[in-house]
């Protein structure tokens, strides 16, 4: 009997032993103590998925794996190189530079300059080309105007137009594109006899374009021409 008179039941030291037991198993399994007063700890999302680990140098698990330098600029340029590393920087200096609509823009200005020269055309010149580059053009078409002389000029076709040479400068950036192609020249005098001209010709040029970063205008103007 207990010192209370009260029978003593054997049954619960098989009880307080049994909690002891489960207590016990309970810290060996989960490893951490429960405490209801501590703050939750906060929730740290696994940044990368269950696994092998990652190969040293291989991107992280949960990240795009980056295009690779060699093609971000196919299409743009004939070969990486030099022109490629010129776009790079390029690219560095400002954002919103894109290779393939760079190019796109340059076909356009090859074709409207082309035509607005042909045609005399300095009001759409102008703003299109730069001040040295203009002045040459119209002092041209102010030769041809004194003689009496006409120019028809006809596209057959772009072949080709890649990205020759490129580079950064903190206040211009330039960009050399290599056009290759089928021109139908006619050079008439006054009298409209055809002086020379007639025949579809292939043409290789250089033209050189430029812009400066820190301007809000998108345009390049062409800053340069050259026949290969």
């Amino acid at each position: 009997m207990s010192p209370t008179g009260e029978a003593f039941d054997p049954s619960l030291i098989v009880f307080a032993a049994l909690a002891i037991f489960v207590v016990w198993k309970l810290r060996s399994v989960l490893g951490v103590r429960v405490d209801r007063d501590a703050p939750p700890a906060q929730f740290q999302p696994r940044r990368a998925p269950l696994g092998p680990a990652p190969l040293p140098g291989a991107p992280p698990l949960d990240e795009t794996p980056a295009a690779r330098p060699e093609d971000r600029w196919k299409g743009v340029v004939d070969k990486s190189g030099a022109a490629a590393a010129g776009l790079d920087a390029i690219a560095a200096a400002d954002p919103r530079f894109d290779g393939s609509a760079f190019l796109d823009g340059a076909r356009r200005a090859y074709e409207m300059i082309v035509g607005a020269f042909a045609k005399g055309d300095r009001d759409t010149l102008r703003p299109l080309l730069a001040k040295e580059v203009f002045d040459g053009f119209a002092g041209e078409i102010a030769r041809r105007e004194a003689a009496g002389d006409t120019v028809e000029t006809a596209i057959v076709s772009i072949d080709s137009a890649l990205v020759e040479a490129a580079s950064a400068a903190p206040r211009l950036n330039e960009v050399t594109v290599r056009f290759a192609v089928r021109l139908i020249n006619i050079r008439k005098d006054k009298a409209g006899e055809t002086i020379e001209g007639g025949n579809t010709l292939p043409v290789e040029e250089l033209w050189t374009f430029a812009r400066d970063p820190r301007a809000s205008d998108p345009n390049w103007k062409l800053v340069a021409t050259r026949a290969v």
